[in-house]
């Protein structure tokens, strides 16, 4: 059985290989492709340089789930290589910012060479724990998140921390993955580990 290090290095791991080199095989989906399977509009993803969304890796299309108002201040928790923060930064518009927060240096660095090929400057990228979250306390409006969840190995620690950055009346917009109750030990082990 990993340890907590282990883990946590595990998945670093996997998402430096996905920032340094998206075109090797991966064992989950990943890249504009799967962006557009998971319902992003294929004429926005196309339209964004290939640069940008080679290492998308998301499950879920988080920013379907309410609109993105401009204005607003958004913390997007495992921007990855930053779609999701650049999608979002071009609706908030210039009076809006977005601030990402990934666990790789590696994501940060090309989330932000990202955002200059897609000529964002709204957003900011930094390199962090989603449980020691490097936002002020009520400063988001929207705290957004694209499979990344699963992965907090201290989930209530997250939870607290989204709650402290959010503004009162402030709203989450998460997609993930789960498993649901009815899933034996078995079939957990026949879908494989943590990782896959």
């Amino acid at each position: 059985m990993d340890t907590v290090d282990e883990i946590r290095d595990k998945i670093r791991q996997r998402f430096v290989k996905v920032a340094t080199d998206p075109t090797a095989p991966q064992r989950h989906p990943h890249g504009p492709a799967s962006a557009k399977k998971l319902g992003y509009d294929a004429a926005e993803i196309d339209a964004l340089p290939s640069v940008v969304t080679e290492s998308f890796a998301g499950v879920g299309n988080p920013l379907v789930l309410h609109p993105v108002r401009p204005g607003e201040t958004v913390v997007d928790i495992g921007c990855g290589a930053g779609v999701d923060s650049i999608l979002a930064a071009r609706r908030v518009g210039p009076s809006g910012r977005v601030v990402g927060v990934d666990v790789t240096a590696e994501m940060v660095e090309k989330a932000k060479a990202n955002a200059v090929a897609a000529g964002v400057t709204n957003a900011a990228f930094h390199q962090g724990e989603a449980d020691r979250l490097p936002v002020g306390d009520g400063t988001a409006d929207v705290v957004i998140s694209n499979g990344v969840f699963n992965l907090c190995l201290d989930k209530p620690r997250v939870l607290a921390e989204v709650y402290r950055v959010l503004r009162p009346g402030g709203r989450v917009q998460m997609a993930d993955i789960l498993l649901g109750e009815a899933v034996s030990d078995e079939q957990v082990v026949q879908k494989g580990a943590w990782s896959d």
